[in-house]
Parts: structure tokens; sequence; C-alpha cells
């Protein structure tokens, strides 16, 4: 059985969501982020970002610049005991037409291609509708996290997760129920829709 893996969603997720964030300096760990995350990765999971960055193709920066901030996550993340197994990122517009813009699912495919896993046995979490339909479009199980903009998207219905999590700490806590459904491939009978809270 191959390793299991939790795709995650970066800014509005993970760290706090800025526009267009350029600056190593403006990366900010949400609350309890680095907890969840190193929950997961306790159960044995991989854990992989899959981002948009238009930024880059918009010419607000360079992809230097990008590397100088995940630089800066990597290292706060590992200050909380938790190491990435990889960060993918569409840095296209949404005009560029290309195959890894979220909700599309080019790059999760070359994540599980790279790290060995199924994408429909993964765990998507995302604040916004592109990374809940991401995870539909491949079969997978996913959350939307009210942190970011997930409570304005939970209030709008614009989107229909499997369910809902307060933040990356709850979302921790659905995981080991999560490991055993899919085992079982009992997901979507047992979570279709659910608050965690």
């Amino acid at each position: 059985m191959s390793r299991r893996f939790v795709v995650l969603d970066r800014d509005g997720t993970i760290i706090v969501e800025r526009q267009y964030l350029s600056s190593p300096d403006q990366v900010e760990l949400l609350p309890g982020a680095g907890a969840g995350l190193r929950a997961m990765r306790d159960l044995g999971l991989g854990l992989v970002i899959v981002t948009n960055q238009s930024a880059v193709g918009r010419g607000h920066f360079g992809t230097a610049r990008l590397e100088e901030i995940h630089g800066r996550l990597r290292e706060l993340l590992l200050a909380d005991g938790v190491e990435l197994d990889e960060i993918y990122v569409c840095p296209h517009t949404p005009e560029d037409g290309c195959d890894c813009r979220k909700p599309l699912p080019g790059l999760l495919n070359q994540a599980s291609r790279e790290l060995g896993f199924d994408p429909a046995h993964a765990l998507v979490i995302g604040d916004k509708p592109c990374d809940i339909e991401l995870g539909q479009a491949v079969g997978a199980t996913t959350i939307l996290v009210r942190t970011g903009y997930g409570a304005e998207h939970e209030a709008a219905r614009s989107v229909m997760p499997d369910y809902v999590a307060e933040d990356l700490v709850e979302a921790a806590k659905f995981v080991p129920q999560w490991i055993a459904a899919v085992q079982s491939e009992g997901v979507r009978s047992m979570f279709s829709g659910k608050d965690l809270g």
C-alpha cells in the first residue's frame, strides 16, 4: 500500500492570506497550522502544497523571490517540527490556459507521479472553491477550512466539500477516521458534507 498524502493550499490554509504576498518577511503561519500539520505527519502522512501564484505570471516578482518565500515557509514549519515533502506551484495567470492552475489537476497529478501516491486516496485541504474542486477532480476527499476565505465560501455555499473544519488542528483530528475509511473504501458514505466542529 502506498503512503497516503495530504495536499494543501498555501495562502489562507497554512499561512495568513495576503494580497500578492511578495516578501519572505510577510510569511506568517496561521494559529495552529504547525500543530495540525505535525499531527498529520506523526500519523505517517506525506504533506504537499499545491498553490496558484499568478503574481509570478503577472510580473510582480520572479521565481527566485518565490523560492525565498517558500524557504521562509519551510523554516517556520521546521521550527514547529514539520517537514514538507514538496511544494508545487502554478505561476500562470488565468488567461494563460495552462493545465496546472487549480482547480485543474495538473500539479496534483504531477505530485502523485513523483511521490508515488494515488490521488483518489489523498486528502485535499483548502479555503477556496478551487481547492475543493481540485480534490473533486481526482476523486479525493476534501476539507474546507474556515481560515482565509473559507468561512466566507461556506456561508455563500459556493462549494460543497466532503466536510468543513475550523482550521488545520481540527482537520487533523479527522485524519485517523479518514485513513480507516480509505482503507475500507467507505469515505463518501461516512463523511459527505459533515462539519467537524
